[in-house]
């Protein structure tokens, strides 16, 4: 079972992003903050769910969430300011947007820099051990896989609809065939051999 909370009196916000091993898309983070002492069997990391759980999930997350906001960076920002800083700016920007100010942020990971005045805990594999990460890893995912989708109708051949932009050999096998679109990361290593795409 997830822990509620890292504090006992503290308002706290989960922290968590998705996409950031992807070649193509923005990185999508989000930001929870749920009631103290808030229980749900089902509710875990978003990579230990398949998609209809993480879809219920999303409806019960945005319903009993205290304050909810999501952010993403897109691509051209990412091969600017690089993937790790482009995830740390999207936590902040969707902190920034919460309707309610936390006083501690509970971010996934090892690692963390902060644009506003509100401590931060990071806990490592937190998206399995707080309820308000898993919330954030719910509601990250669900939204960038939306965002993926619907980018797959505009370019077909990546098969993005189930890759979400990960490389996987369908993906590279459209980037090989069709070259690369104005969503593609050139910063990344797009294709092993990396061959001329731009």
């Amino acid at each position: 079972m997830l822990k509620s909370s890292f504090t006992p009196d503290l308002i706290e916000a989960g922290c968590d992003e998705a996409g950031r091993g992807c070649l193509a898309g923005p990185v999508v983070a989000a930001a929870v903050i749920l009631p103290k002492d808030y229980q749900h069997e089902l509710l875990n990391d978003s990579k230990q769910l398949v998609k209809e759980e993480r879809e219920l999930l999303r409806i019960d997350v945005e319903r009993d969430a205290l304050a909810w906001a999501v952010a993403e960076i897109g691509n051209e920002e990412i091969d600017q300011i690089n993937i790790l800083n482009a995830s740390f700016k999207a936590m902040n920007l969707a902190v920034k947007k919460l309707s309610l100010r936390p006083a501690l942020l509970l971010i996934d990971g090892n690692r963390f820099k902060t644009e506003q005045d509100i401590p931060y805990e990071c806990v490592i594999k937190g998206d399995a051990k707080y309820l308000a990460i898993a919330a954030a890893s719910i509601l990250a995912k669900t939204y960038r896989d939306d965002l993926m989708i619907n980018l797959a109708e505009k370019f077909p051949g990546y098969k993005w609809e189930t890759n979400m932009g990960y490389p996987t050999v369908d993906h590279r096998d459209g980037i090989r065939s069709l070259g690369i679109t104005p969503y593609h990361r050139k910063s990344f290593q797009l294709l092993p051999s990396q061959l001329e795409l731009f």
